[in-house]
């Protein structure tokens, strides 16, 4: 069998063709992302966050600013210049001498150490500040993952709904069919599907745009269609009591331990103000050479000098005054914050009771109840035992109550992730 060129190349070309489409089609396989997946993307690539990061990276640097010593001086002199004329020649420089010298100023009152500390406790500061940003933000994310979960299960549920209504309307054209239906009755049921249509869409927009805020959050650039999250849309009555809760916040919570931690600072600034006005000698010492010293002994010589300022008007009198009312408010300010976080607490933690005393009676009685209705009254629909209206208000109150059930649990989990951050740890589900 003869086999042409070009035959021989579409043979050779469709493997390589079909091997691109599935390698390709892999990279753009729709990727599921749990919660710790999207929060280990949100920490490395979210750019307040990052940003936020190089701050606390510059207040390390500051450390080493806070702990440099003062500069030695050096300088030098030039005298007992004459201008001379010995045996008819000119003499300029006859007598001059140059005294080299250095000097350095010794800082007293232990200023260095106590600008380290200061710096020190600045970066921790920092640092608690930056941990409550990220607090902030992966509250945030986690509030915008809650709703990509609640979306796709509004969803499914809209297709359940219009899988079901489907099947409804096949049963009703078999009894039209049959002659067991009125043709108005056939209507209605066909045109009630329009009310399952929108609500399917509007599902599929409510999804995409969930999907949309999340991936804004990690800095995603996947398209949206290639792009899904996965996880557990559940609830749980497991609750701690109260005061647990609140200890819990007290140990965790970094804006009060930033706040805590200023008022170590205002204290430490407050001792580096009282050094301030201490007195820091400068010491200095120079070496002279004098080829014209009178005395024969004297041609090299060396001397010190210690200066020592006198703080008789300013011995930084003000800083001091500042600096200790400083500490008055900085007390003050954490104790408002200490307050903030109980209130956070109390309220986030009965909003979430509530929420939970809501989801009990659906799970242990109303989506039973809904179902059972429903499927009873379709059957007695379906052999002529039930009116048009019956079926379709058992089939509404289980729309109402199948939804209402998927958004109370969105709401547990938003409110889950609320109580998170107002005690400082995660214990969403």
């Amino acid at each position: 069998m003869k086999v042409n060129a070009k035959t021989m190349m579409l043979r050779v070309a469709f493997p390589c063709t079909l091997g691109a489409v599935i390698l390709t089609a892999s990279a753009y396989a729709q990727e599921s992302l749990t919660w710790e997946q999207v929060k280990a993307k949100f920490e490395q690539s979210n750019p307040v966050l990052r940003s936020n990061a190089v701050s606390v990276e510059e207040m390390k640097a500051e450390e080493i600013t806070a702990f440099l010593r003062p500069n030695p001086q050096v300088g030098a002199t030039a005298d007992g210049t004459q201008i001379s004329r010995h045996n008819n020649v000119w003499q300029p420089l006859t007598g001059t001498f140059v005294s080299p010298s250095i000097s350095y100023l010794h800082e007293r009152g232990n200023k260095r150490e106590l600008r380290l500390e200061n710096a020190k406790e600045g970066t921790q500061i920092s640092q608690s500040q930056y941990e409550d940003l990220k607090r902030n933000l992966l509250y945030s994310l986690r509030s915008a993952f809650v709703q990509t979960l609640e979306a796709k299960a509004v969803l499914d549920l809209a297709k359940a709904d219009l899988e079901y209504y489907d099947k409804i309307i096949e049963i009703s054209r078999s009894r039209y069919n049959a002659g067991d239906l009125a043709r108005v009755d056939l209507d209605r049921i066909e045109l009630l599907r329009v009310q399952y249509e929108v609500e399917s869409e509007t599902a599929v927009v409510n999804l995409r745009t969930a999907k949309l805020a999340l991936m804004q959050m990690i800095n995603e650039r996947a398209p949206v269609d290639k792009f899904d999250v996965t996880g557990r849309f559940d609830w749980s009555e497991t609750l701690k009591p109260l005061d647990d809760y609140h200890q819990i916040a007290l140990d965790n919570r970094p804006d009060l331990r930033a706040a805590l931690e200023t008022i170590r600072q205002a204290e430490t600034s407050h001792k580096l103000a009282v050094a301030n006005g201490t007195t820091d000698p400068t010491f200095s010492a120079w070496y002279i050479w004098n080829n014209s010293n009178n005395n024969p002994n004297a041609f090299q010589t060396l001397g010190v000098n210690v200066s020592i300022p006198l703080r008789i008007f300013d011995r930084n009198q003000g800083e001091k005054k500042r600096t200790l009312l400083d500490i008055d408010r900085s007390r003050h300010a954490a104790e408002a914050v200490k307050g903030q976080v109980f209130e956070d607490v109390d309220s986030s933690y009965e909003q979430l009771r509530s929420s939970i005393a809501l989801l009990r009676p659906y799970k242990e009685k109303y989506r039973d109840q809904a179902t059972r209705v429903r499927d009873t009254v379709t059957f007695a629909y379906e052999h002529g035992g039930a009116s048009l209206m019956d079926f379709l208000n058992a089939q509404s109150d289980y729309r109402v109550v199948q939804l209402a059930y998927v958004q109370l649990v969105g709401s547990y989990m938003t409110l889950s992730s609320q109580l998170s951050l107002s005690i400082g740890l995660d214990v969403a589900p």
